[in-house]
């Protein structure tokens, strides 16, 4: 069920950008946890500025190649804890998030000109 419009899609990609680069900062990551998700929080903002949606500067990239970008992201995030040993708040702070992001991009509808209404 497809039930997430582009547009809306666009504004939680700002959402999640925000809490990866301001979430590790305010729980006090350090080392790698907190430079990949800050890293992945910029990378957000700037392919979601280049896609083409209605929440973009430019619109260059596709949004179903937008939702690939999300997906691969999210099961790196997933991954992340386990291949490079981060626990606690750090692991629970990054599964969280890549299992929410898989679940968006799950009920998104990629149809830009259907979900734009």
């Amino acid at each position: 069920m497809r039930i997430i419009p582009a547009s809306f899609h666009g504004l939680l990609d700002y959402a999640v950008a925000f809490t990866l680069i301001a979430g590790p900062l305010l729980l006090g990551f350090e080392g790698l946890s907190k430079v990949i998700a800050m890293a992945g929080g910029v990378g957000l903002v700037l392919y979601s500025l280049l896609t083409d949606y209605s929440v973009s500067a430019r619109k260059m990239i596709p949004f179903p190649v937008h939702l690939l970008f999300d997906f691969v992201a999210a099961v790196v995030l997933i991954a992340a804890p386990f291949v490079l040993g981060f626990d606690g708040t750090a692991r629970l702070f990054y599964i969280v998030i890549g299992v929410a992001v898989i679940a968006v991009v799950l009920v998104t509808n990629p149809d830009v000109s259907t979900a734009e209404g």
